[in-house]
């Protein structure tokens, strides 16, 4: 058994838990070997995680690099994205590694550039290339890879890629799906992205006094902040509200109930705030920028219920989870729950299915908790990165040509 073996393994059997329960022993009885037999390669399950980092970066950056020449020579931002979307639609636990641990607390400081160009792919590179057709400043690049991640989930889930590798035929469909999204957004027309922002935005400047708050959902979403809902406890919200535990029990059934109350509860508030603002106009492109406004709005004003809402971002894109986790976070499968995937019903016109239109109120979700979420964005999110990001779902990078 080598070292490479045993990070093969963990990227496996961690990967199908989502990464949300994670020990040295899953591995061992992966491969068969006793934990102590783990332990000659790595010395604690830390060590094993910064294995698995370094080896994720040398196999993208060893694809990527394969790729840069094609790339180079006539390529654009369409080949990158297609590039970046075949790495990860043949290789689902990086994928699941990617989306799970790169935003740890444990690895999000790390420069990925950085990580990169030490082995040997100039991102630099990619970005001059880019810069000769587009502006894409670096929140419009974060918007483009947070919509490969937010569809290469759905892509995957749809496949069932980790009882059977999807087929060549399914992986170029998935791609070519995932390339037209970024391309086009919600495929509408250039004047339809000439709002008045300012007094849109006007129109809205006293709703903030409107939004409810709840000093115990408070202290739940501290908890689910803190630790995330599958590790948060009712004595940390015991302790948070100054109530004592058999109190809480007066409130919620469990565990499970609490954080289905948290979760609902918020939705709700979040659609019933957001469909006030789009009240403010009868005309379909503003009360979609309303709506998309409204909720950035909320979120920045709730900062434990925005962290709680980040796992949503990851978690919620789960390929695996069961059914007593879905229902103690609240709505259906894969998504928020029906009622958040309605908000912009009779606003938003997209060729497909009933559920591809679900989907738009689940992905512009995904986005605003992104650009809210990343490095410094509860501090430096401001009206212009709401205004590029609604431009960036109606037109995709297209609506950024120079």
């Amino acid at each position: 058994m080598t070292s490479a073996e045993i990070i093969q393994a963990a990227f496996r059997v961690w990967g199908r838990e989502f990464y949300l329960d994670t020990s040295l022993s899953q591995v061992a009885l992966e491969l068969g070997v006793s934990k102590s037999a783990l332990f000659r390669h790595f010395r604690n399950k830390d060590a094993l995680l910064d294995a698995m980092m370094g080896n994720f970066f040398d196999d993208f950056a060893g694809y990527i690099g394969k790729k840069y020449e094609k790339f180079r020579n006539g390529g654009d931002i369409f080949t990158l994205i297609r590039i970046i979307a075949e790495y990860y639609a043949q290789n689902v636990y990086a994928f699941i590694f990617s989306l799970t641990k790169l935003y740890d607390p444990r690895f999000c400081k790390l420069n990925l550039g950085e990580e990169l160009r030490s082995r040997g792919v100039d991102i630099a590179g990619f970005h001059g290339i880019i810069g000769k057709n587009y502006q894409l400043n670096p929140m419009i690049m974060y918007m483009v890879f947070t919509t490969i991640t937010f569809y290469m989930a759905i892509f995957h889930k749809q496949c069932k890629s980790f009882e059977n590798p999807p087929s060549e035929e399914a992986k170029s469909e998935g791609i070519d799906a995932i390339v037209a999204i970024v391309e086009r957004g919600l495929g509408y027309a250039d004047e339809q992205a000439a709002l008045d922002y300012s007094e849109l935005e006007y129109r809205l400047a006293d709703t903030l006094d409107d939004i409810e708050d709840d000093p115990l959902l408070r202290a739940v979403a501290g908890a689910v902040a803190d630790a995330g809902p599958w590790k948060a406890s009712m004595e940390q919200v015991a302790r948070r509200s100054g109530l004592s535990k058999s109190s809480l029990y007066g409130h919620f059934k469990n565990k499970q109930d609490m954080l289905r109350q948290l979760f609902m509860t918020e939705f709700m508030r979040i659609i019933d705030f957001a469909r006030q603002g789009m009240d403010h106009s009868s005309l379909p492109v503003e009360r979609l920028y309303l709506g998309i406004f409204s909720i950035a709005m909320y979120l920045r004003s709730k900062p434990d219920i925005l962290v709680a809402m980040d796992w949503v971002r990851t978690r919620r894109l789960d390929l695996r989870m069961n059914k007593e986790e879905l229902m103690a976070i609240g709505g259906g499968e894969g998504g928020p729950p029906r009622e958040f995937n309605r908000l912009f019903e009779g606003i938003i016109d997209i060729p497909g299915d009933e559920r591809d239109r679900r989907r738009v109120s689940h992905w512009i979700l995904f986005l605003i908790i992104n650009i809210l979420m990343r490095p410094g964005g509860k501090e430096r999110v401001w009206n212009e990165d709401v205004r590029s990001l609604y431009r960036f779902l109606i037109l995709g990078v297209k609506g950024f040509a120079t």
